[in-house]
């Protein structure tokens, strides 16, 4: 019998069962919800589940998630791509300056023009003059910085309410909505406290209560990239051009032509994810707004090991972690039992695929958090407010074995020329 992926089991050919892809999903999750539940229990804190935490959660992941997928279309074009931070920074300002003007939708629009203009000097740079990939990178970023300042000196002068570092608050905000009738009953099953249900309510309700219509623009684009990169001819030619560019041109892909295309969808989504944190989350522009993110976009997308979902589940992990340090700080001595359970999990993996090595390793960090956790009541403020960092680079160092980017990314191409 052939296996149904609608089923939790299917009959294999021998008589016994094996689970489908969709069944082992379902286990995985009804498992790490008990253990959850059961680690929120003996911790004491509310916050791992509730609805405040992932709803906040949700609104942080989505610029990471927007950054990296950004990444996403540049490298899979072969071209490396560190300059996301000045494009969301772009995209910061010119959302907030279309938004106080124009209003938010039109924030929406300049924002992704404001990065998409940055991706095109890097593809230029990068592409057309064979500038070293992270040079440019870098020179973006601080080119972003520096014309923002300026624009911002320009722009903003005194009556506007704005002035060199912020822009003047914008006045109306991206509707939110709640989903009807789930929204409000998730609500009441979680107010009852029952263990696992209401801690699933909890997640649920994160996810349809108080949520922005740009947030469902950014999560749809993880789909929409998935069908578009390896279900078209397009996404195929641009995945071509990542993998060996001299091989695509000799099949007739434009090879320069679609790296430009990468590097410009990057510059866009990125710039998206800057007016998302204006107009969604701040309702203002303030420099230094974006903290980072296009770097931890970076991170999330080797995470993802270069696939789309896998970046939402890179961003997710930092939005998550971003959201229980600011929902409440003691919330974060729970986070290092739920690591210390994680990393037993991820040892018996390793012990069922015969990875010894790695299995003892992640044995003994699970045991350094375990006691970090018994013997403290609460962590340091230093390390409370680098949670979501050090969180990221944990994952990073677990998951590092198994990633492969794309095979011609950063290597310089010129047309004509072979390897």
């Amino acid at each position: 019998m052939t296996a149904d992926l609608h089923e939790p089991m299917v009959e294999a050919k021998n008589g016994s069962f094996k689970w489908s892809r969709w069944g082992r999903f379902l286990a995985i999750f009804v498992v790490a919800m008990i253990a959850l539940s059961a680690i929120q229990e003996v911790a004491g804190t509310t916050q791992l589940t509730s609805s405040g935490t992932w709803g906040a959660a949700l609104r942080l992941t989505v610029p990471i998630l927007l950054a990296g997928l950004g990444g996403l279309y540049s490298e899979r074009a072969g071209v490396v791509n560190i300059g996301l931070e000045g494009m969301m920074i772009a995209g910061t300002w010119f959302g907030a300056w279309a938004g106080w003007q124009y209003g938010p939708w039109w924030g929406v629009v300049l924002g992704v023009v404001g990065g998409a203009g940055f991706g095109l000097i890097h593809a230029i740079a990068t592409v057309t003059f064979g500038v070293d990939q992270i040079v440019s990178g870098v020179a973006i970023n601080l080119l972003a910085a520096g014309a923002m300042r300026f624009l911002s000196v320009v722009t903003y002068t005194i009556g506007t309410g704005g002035g060199a570092t912020q822009s003047p608050r914008i006045q109306d905000f991206i509707q939110t909505f709640d989903v009807p009738l789930l929204s409000p009953f998730l609500q009441s099953i979680e107010d009852k406290s029952w263990f696992f249900f209401s801690d699933i309510a909890g997640i649920l309700g994160g996810f349809t209560t108080t949520v922005s219509w740009l947030t469902v623009i950014g999560l749809l684009a993880v789909p929409v990239s998935s069908w578009l990169l390896w279900r078209t001819a397009w996404g195929l030619r641009l995945r071509s051009v990542g993998e060996n560019p001299w091989a695509a041109e000799s099949l007739g892909v434009p090879v320069l032509r679609m790296k430009y295309w990468g590097v410009l969808i990057s510059g866009g989504l990125a710039g998206l994810g800057g007016a998302y944190l204006v107009l969604v989350q701040a309702g203002i522009y303030r420099e230094g707004q974006t903290g980072g993110r296009g770097f931890i976009g970076l991170g999330a997308l080797i995470f993802g090991n270069w696939i789309p979902a896998g970046v939402l589940a890179g961003a997710g992990l930092f939005g998550y972690a971003d959201a229980l340090r600011l929902r409440q700080a003691t919330a974060v001595h729970a986070l290092l039992l739920l690591i210390a359970v994680g990393l037993v999990a991820f040892a018996l993996w390793k012990v069922y695929k015969k990875s010894y090595g790695s299995a003892g390793s992640m044995a003994v960090f699970a045991i350094l958090f375990f006691l970090w956790w018994l013997t403290t009541d609460e962590v340091p403020t230093e390390v409370v407010t680098a949670t979501p960092y050090i969180a990221t680079l944990l994952v990073l160092s677990l998951a590092s074995q198994r990633l492969r980017m794309p095979a011609a990314d950063g290597i310089p191409y010129r047309k004509g020329e072979s390897h």
